[in-house]
């Protein structure tokens, strides 16, 4: 296990160097630039080349990238071009909010895919499990910016239930994990409705296969009672894929639904993540990337480890 996990560390420098450059010359090679977020479009081009020199931006790129590679091996990711803050200290920021809606958006979602899934996999050709598919699949084609719009209009404008977005300074002294609450529930309930069908139809599927399997009916034969054979032996080896894929979300899960996130104007780092991108906010961006590709790795590690908990005898190329 040693040996697997310094190998995909080892691999995974190369893997983020190229990712990192390839954002940056993407970012840096789009029209317009930071000095026309800062001063507008009607800017004098005297102004603009002002502030890209200030910046370093009229340097080549790859002495830019180098630049900006010799701060990363220091410890600092630069400053932001458009607020001037340190990009780790507004990537930390961020990030808290994100981390809040995502985990409990994320126990919502495990709690019902994981009964929707089961449901659906042991009564897979009966008409309770059809009608959970026909739901799942109604569930997952629709877009989660519809979904959001629609529960804004519904639950906040119509009934006056919720907020319809943001969220107020978690540090202040007068919140109350009501308040907390009422601005997490309609973004955390979209993420939900959009996580849960593709989770309950991967569960699904696995207990599906898993119980047409030989050892299932060798265990039935030896008189072991339904429930034991499910959750015993069968919700082991279904669980896998699901771990897997739960895996290949972490990204999301810090990075945040940027989506959602920018539906509801809830400030976390997916909406941070659109607003730098509109601004050209060069540092910002590249640390967000630089961010998600860390998590993609760490998150594929951590789903071969478990899967390897799981079952001993999986190998890993």
């Amino acid at each position: 296990m040693l040996r697997v996990v310094r190998a995909r560390l080892g691999s995974a420098g190369l893997s983020l160097l190229i990712l990192t450059l390839l954002a940056f010359v993407m970012s840096h090679l789009t029209p317009g630039g930071p000095a026309y977020s800062i001063l507008g479009p009607a800017a004098r081009p005297d102004t603009v080349a002002a502030i890209n020199h200030e910046f370093g931006l009229d340097l080549p790129i790859w002495r830019q990238y180098l630049r900006w590679l010799w701060q990363l091996a220091h410890g600092r990711l630069g400053s932001s071009y458009l607020s001037n803050q340190p990009v780790g200290a507004m990537l930390l920021s961020y990030e808290a909010n994100t981390i809040l809606l995502q985990l409990v958006a994320l126990t919502a979602s495990l709690a019902i895919a994981f009964g929707l899934g089961l449901l659906h996999g042991v009564f897979h050709a009966r008409r309770l499990g059809r009608l959970i598919g026909t739901v799942e699949l109604g569930l997952f084609a629709l877009p989660s910016f519809f979904v959001g719009t629609l529960l804004i209009l519904w639950v906040s404008m119509g009934l006056g239930w919720l907020p319809a977005g943001g969220l107020e300074d978690l540090r202040l002294q007068h919140q109350t994990p009501g308040s907390i609450l009422s601005h997490l529930a309609l973004p955390a309930a979209t993420i939900t409705l959009f996580t849960v069908p593709a989770l309950s139809r991967y569960l699904a599927q696995s207990v599906h296969e898993e119980l047409g399997r030989d050892y299932v009916r060798s265990a039935a034969a030896r008189g072991a009672s339904p429930g034991r054979i499910l959750f015993r032996h069968v919700l082991r080896n279904a669980l896998r894929p699901v771990v897997t894929l739960l895996g290949l979300s972490l990204p999301t899960i810090f990075a945040g639904g940027i989506v959602t996130e920018t539906v509801f104007s809830y400030p976390g780092l997916g909406w941070l993540l659109w607003q730098s991108a509109i601004g050209q906010d060069y540092p910002v961006l590249i640390g967000i990337v630089l961010v998600i590709g860390v998590l993609t790795v760490l998150g594929n590690l951590l789903a071969d480890l478990v899967n390897g908990l799981l079952d001993p005898r999986t190998s890993y190329a």
